[in-house]
């Protein structure tokens, strides 16, 4: 059960300042923890906000505020009535251990209480800061606007998500440009911007009954933009529903409620965003009670390879047979489940199973052989049947759910993923959120959501060259930063740029073998897709027997080296044993290992490195073993699109 430690520490009492003058002029300050980081507060005739690091400015003063129908603009000449400081220094202990098995929530936090019925608050941990608006407004209100985002130096350089539009499925390529080059563009979230060597992530969490943000460029910063309300929307078929309608505001709320956390993660090098679990400490706590039934694992998937098999006497498809082939892959690599994907049911009823499905039989030989199935649904049909389909997927032993296609972040379709996780913990249905938006928190308030899409993954090697090397070291630091990410690793069929070829039935991967071998510790995703074919891992046992020994939880990560677009390297432990993950981008380098990270003893490492001539045929990936202590240094060999990986077990 999740739950919150005694506190460590609580610091700073609790200080109660009386009514202040209204005309008096006012600037309120909050520090980090360590002092490194500031937020000044202007409370004058604009409530605003900026920060600074280390002395530098980092966010220049950005007016922030709401606007409520009929109230007015929360924010504009307010009158501060009160504030009050506190220190917290306290661990969490998620249910599903994502970076580490226990998390330290410290910060300096500072509310305040201004006249209207509103409050601010502002934590300023020692890896960035977060604000939120507080209401205790009678009823309902609506929400209009709400005035947020980062003004910033037109030179700083924006890791550009861009989108066309707030209907999207959230998956992004990273483009590095000038602030004020984004201007009159829309930009999706997490975004990353450098300010010299100081690297600062925005994003959303307790994301609740409210839009998901956007952000637009402007020429010195990013304001925040939301969907309207849906009045109406024209379903194209059964996952194409596009907005037709809009309301003039985004949110009609609670009017006596907390506000979704506006979120800047920050570090003066790139590492520090690994480690960072603003975004999880800062959701909304846990609401699911029971939650022993919930188990992370690894999942055998058949969409990315089409259900094509090769090497067994049958031909394979979409059908009981194949699927049985699946289970048994499962079972006899410890994988804890498989995925159903699109074409199990007939589109437009999840009542109406495909004749060349035996799904009771399927669900009872998984059983037996102990794998769970995992079925993808598709978002518009599960909201229509949605009481219906889950309760026959718990009758028949479903294990979980794969919702697909949403494109909408709009307040209904917020609310709709709440529903989803909602119902389907109800039934001790496990989420899988596909074509979704960032992760925004639902994951500590509901941990049977496991991960979420909404990112460039894997399966974009089937109609796309784009899915590069540099990608893939670029997106750990952006939409990692969110939460837990669905890319779907594992290609077997390895490539580098000039020998590859997109390709929607037999698809390969840009990067050598032991970079996607790397992707299983550096991605972080409870729940782990093994996205190539059965086939194509017996074709590849050493590269097959090393994926299946790698957890999906974490008692503690370590960030070895890191720059933003180019390289990373991190070590996890689970128990007393370590992993160790590398990858670079288009240059080929060599990087450090310094294992003093390991404890007292003896160890032996075991990895998949690039071989010889993994420049020239990517899939050449070859095996080592040594002895080593925790005095040892060794040397990561990474070729062009390169990676490394290791796995490294106590002895004595």
């Amino acid at each position: 059960m999740n739950h919150t430690s005694l506190a460590r520490r609580l610091a700073g009492a609790l200080l109660l300042i009386a009514p202040l003058a209204g005309h008096a002029a006012r600037q309120l300050e909050l520090s980090s923890p360590d002092r490194q980081l500031r937020v000044t507060i202007d409370t004058r005739e604009r409530l605003s906000f900026a920060v600074s690091h280390r002395g530098t400015d980092l966010v220049l003063p950005t007016p922030i505020g709401m606007t409520l129908a009929g109230i007015g603009t929360l924010g504009e000449k307010p009158r501060l009535t009160g504030q009050q400081r506190r220190s917290v220094d306290h661990t969490v202990r998620p249910v599903v251990a994502q970076k580490s098995r226990e998390v330290r929530d410290h910060y300096n936090v500072l509310q305040l209480d201004f006249a209207g019925g509103y409050a601010l608050e502002v934590r300023a941990y020692d890896e960035g800061v977060a604000y939120r608006f507080r209401t205790t407004l009678p009823g309902q209100v609506t929400v209009e606007n709400e005035q947020a985002g980062i003004n910033l130096r037109p030179q700083d350089t924006l890791y550009w998500p861009q989108e066309k539009s707030m209907q999207s499925h959230n998956e992004h390529y990273y483009q590095a440009l000038a602030v004020s080059d984004a201007a009159g563009k829309l930009v999706g979230v997490p975004a990353l911007v450098q300010n010299g060597g100081v690297h600062l992530v925005f994003t959303e969490s307790g994301l609740r009954d409210y839009p998901g943000l956007y952000l637009h460029g402007e020429t010195a910063g990013l304001r925040a933009v939301f969907p309207k309300v849906a009045l109406a929307d024209t379903a194209r078929d059964d996952r194409n529903v596009p907005v037709t309608q809009e309301a003039g505001y985004i949110a009609r709320t609670d009017g006596k409620r907390a506000f979704p956390w506006r979120i800047l993660g920050i570090s003066a090098n790139a590492g520090g965003l690994l480690l960072n679990q603003m975004p999880y400490l800062l959701a909304e706590p846990q609401e699911l009670k029971e939650t022993s039934w919930i188990k992370p694992g690894k999942v055998a998937w058949d969409w990315y390879n089409g259900n094509k098999l090769y090497g067994v006497p049958f031909k394979s498809g979409l059908d009981t047979r194949t699927y049985r082939h699946y289970i048994d892959f499962a079972a006899d690599n410890r994988l804890e489940y498989i995925i159903m994907d699109e074409g199990w049911y007939k589109l437009g009823d999840l009542l109406a199973v495909k004749p060349e499905i035996d799904m009771p039989e399927l669900m009872a030989y998984a059983r037996q052989r102990g794998v769970g199935i995992i079925l993808w649904v598709s978002w518009k049909t599960l909201d229509t049947q949605m009481t219906a389909a889950l309760d026959q997927f718990a009758r028949w032993g479903a294990a979980g759910i794969k919702v697909d296609f949403m494109q909408r972040s709009d307040q209904w379709m917020v609310n709709y993923y709440e529903r989803v996780a909602r119902e389907a913990a109800a039934r001790r249905l496990l989420v899988d959120f596909h074509g979704s938006f960032k992760p925004s928190g639902l994951q500590r308030t509901w941990p049977n959501v496991l991960t979420f899409e909404g990112v460039k993954g894997l399966e974009n090697n089937k109609w796309s060259d784009k899915q590069t090397p540099e990608h893939d070291v670029t997106l750990p630091f952006i939409r990692m930063f969110a939460g837990p990410i669905d890319y779907t690793p594992g290609a077997m069929s390895n490539a580098h740029r000039k020998d590859f070829v997109a390709s929607f039935d037999r698809p390969m991967s840009q990067g050598t073998r032991a970079h996607q071998l790397a992707m299983y510790m550096i991605y972080e995703s409870p729940l782990q897709m093994l996205a190539d074919s059965p086939s194509q891992y017996r074709a590849n046992p050493s590269s097959l027997d090393f994926i299946r020994q790698v957890p999906v939880e974490w008692d503690e990560s370590r960030v070895l080296h890191a720059q933003l677009g180019r390289y990373v390297a991190m070590a996890r432990r689970r128990g007393d044993t370590w992993y160790v993950g590398a990858m670079t981008g288009a240059d080929g380098r060599d990087l450090e290992l310094d294992l003093s990270f390991l404890g007292d003893g003896t160890y032996q490492l075991e990895s998949m490195e690039d071989g010889p001539n993994a420049g020239v045929f990517a899939t050449d990936v070859q095996k080592s073993s040594a002895g080593v202590t925790r005095g040892s240094r060794l040397t990561m060999r990474l070729a062009p699109g390169g990676g490394w990986a290791a796995i490294i077990r106590k002895t004595k």
